[in-house]
């Protein structure tokens, strides 16, 4: 048997998004890598001050801040010599384009993320994605452009991940169903008038990952599992017929495979993204990980119930999304992270997110086969829908 060569070179990383929670864990990552990964470019949007120091630690050729408000204000001087600030307005769809670049860590949250990822795939580059909203708008256009270009999309989203592992141990032909596992979050045991009284600090006191505000608010209405049924339609080519919901509160297992001779195939680990952060910069190699290991000298106990579908209606709306495809996908991630953003201002009340995303939905022109640009035009109407119904 001829084994694989393991590979020596690092990879060249950029990574969109590195302030937030998925970036700050891939220089986690990146820091006990041996080498073996290097960082070329760092992109944040507002928090210029983070990235500046990330950028006097790791020395990436370009550091690129996307809002140019909040770049102006930033004193870059301390990166003479070390990094080329990069201020243009289409300057990270550049750097993620260069040759230098080997691998992309899509971590920008929601729609913006789409821009640098759409880029990176046209130059036919290594994503390693973590922006779900990417598929979620645009999974339809994507994932053609991305087999066009020979391009690779690997999962960041743990569950996802999961899945991937999972596939390679069968045939696709004898695959029955997956099934992405949720923590349920917060309100997992509270009735509807419970939630109705929810407040922004609940919603955000997640019981086992550590996440930034908006997909935590996504894991409490369970919007974020909505959302993954899509993402794994399209980064799968599954019918959503063939992807399941189950809600497991110790979020050990993160998803499972189960083929047509009844065997269950599952991935397990501590609920610590930056095992499939890892996984998915160093693939197909496992290499010794930071994470955190599961301690078999300990009893545990691992849970598993089928949601409740009228406490959350988010899920039968994403699968909903998920089948009719179109423009559908871009109208409910618009529309949720307007409603999401309006919740957070303490705007309007936790149970009326999921409604409005339906009168959206309900309310916008469906296409079978938009343009990028279509989609994107219907994102900023379905921001201004949600204005318009909350007043």
């Amino acid at each position: 048997m001829t084994l694989p060569v393991r590979a020596t070179t690092a990879r060249n990383l950029a990574i969109l998004g590195s302030t937030g929670s998925i970036g700050q864990s891939t220089l986690e990552v990146v820091r006990h890598s041996g080498g073996r990964l290097r960082v070329v470019a760092l992109s944040a949007h507002s928090n210029t001050e983070q990235l500046c120091q990330q950028a006097l630690e790791f020395r990436p050729r370009w550091v690129i801040p996307t809002d140019p408000a909040a770049a102006k204000k930033c004193d870059w001087s301390a990166l003479n010599g070390v990094s080329e600030v990069v201020c243009a307005t289409d300057g990270m769809q550049q750097v993620v384009q260069h040759a230098d670049v080997d691998v992309v860590v899509a971590a920008i949250v929601g729609s913006a993320g789409l821009a640098g990822t759409w880029a990176a795939l046209e130059a036919g580059k290594t994503v390693a994605l973590a922006n779900k909203e990417t598929l979620v708008m645009a999974g339809p256009l994507v994932m053609p452009l991305a087999a066009s270009r020979n391009a690779k999309i690997l999962p960041i989203d743990s569950e996802h991940s999961a899945v991937f592992q999972a596939l390679a141990a069968g045939r696709r032909e004898d695959l029955r169903r997956i099934v992405l596992t949720a923590s349920g979050g917060p309100f997992r045991k509270l009735t509807k008038q419970q939630m109705s009284q929810v407040t922004v600090e609940q919603a955000l006191a997640h019981p086992t990952w550590r996440m930034g505000p908006k997909i935590t608010v996504d894991s409490a209405t369970m919007m974020n599992k909505a959302l993954e049924i899509i993402e794994a339609r399209w980064l799968f080519d599954l019918p959503p017929d063939q992807i399941e919901v189950m809600v497991h509160p110790q979020s050990v297992v993160h998803s499972l495979v189960e083929f047509n001779d009844g065997s269950v195939l599952a991935q397990l680990s501590p609920p610590d993204m930056k095992l499939p952060i890892q996984y998915a910069l160093t693939w197909p190699e496992r290499l010794p990980s930071p994470a955190r290991k599961v301690d078999w000298r300990t009893s545990w106990q691992l849970e598993f119930e089928p949601p409740d579908e009228d406490r959350f209606p988010a899920l039968p709306l994403g699968r909903e999304v998920a089948k009719v495809g179109g423009t559908a996908g871009a109208v409910l991630n618009a529309a949720n992270e307007a409603a999401v953003a309006r919740f957070l201002r303490g705007e309007m009340p936790f149970l009326q997110i999921v409604p409005v995303c339906r009168a959206v939905i309900d309310h916008h022109s469906y296409d079978p086969s938009p343009t990028l640009s279509q989609l994107m035009q219907l994102d900023t109407w379905a921001r201004e829908e949600v204005q318009r119904w909350i007043g």
